[in-house]
């Protein structure tokens, strides 16, 4: 698990208790947790989402993107445009490698996640949502959909510092 006080603030950002949090791999300007790595594993069953947004302004902030359609127009421009096309098959299968590292190499669960891209995507010209490319785009992946996310946002950060209220609770 990670460090007590980003768990603490990571459960109140999701709103729930976390069971397979690694780290935390990118942090706002107030120094809050903005996207944390997650072991591939919870429960006893595989979890493909290596990255997981949990700021709750740029969760929000994605949330309007995806109530406007840009999943499908980014659906849409992932068919048409072979070169983006193949920026995305390198993000998936970059986030292959990287769940791959953090499991033994008998795992069962190593080929099965082996199969699937972020946050258990098969087609990779299919999103699921918009949250999850930007949260391997913040982590460091070279995700060209969640960097066209991250453009896209106009107000990358709170000003309020909204997590100072999930560091105060016991």
């Amino acid at each position: 698990m990670g460090d007590p006080r980003d768990e603490k603030i990571v459960e109140w950002q999701l709103g729930r208790k976390i069971t397979n949090m690694r780290r935390v791999v990118f942090r706002c300007p107030h120094g809050y947790p903005v996207v944390i790595e997650s072991f591939p594993i919870k429960d006893g069953k595989p979890f493909p989402t290596l990255y997981w947004l949990t700021c709750p302004h740029l969760r929000k902030e994605v949330s309007k993107l995806e109530s406007q359609g840009y999943v499908k127009e980014f659906e849409e421009k992932l068919e048409r445009e072979g070169k983006l096309r193949e920026k995305m098959k390198k993000a998936h299968v970059e986030i292959i490698k990287k769940r791959a590292e953090l499991l033994p190499e008998d795992h069962p669960f190593r080929e099965i996640l082996s199969k699937v891209g972020t946050g258990g995507i098969k087609d990779f010209t299919k999103l699921k949502c918009l949250h999850l490319h930007l949260a391997d785009y913040l982590a460091g992946v070279k995700n060209p959909v969640g960097e066209m996310v991250w453009d896209l946002v106009e107000r990358k950060f709170c000003e309020e510092k909204l997590c100072r209220a999930g560091e105060a609770r016991e």
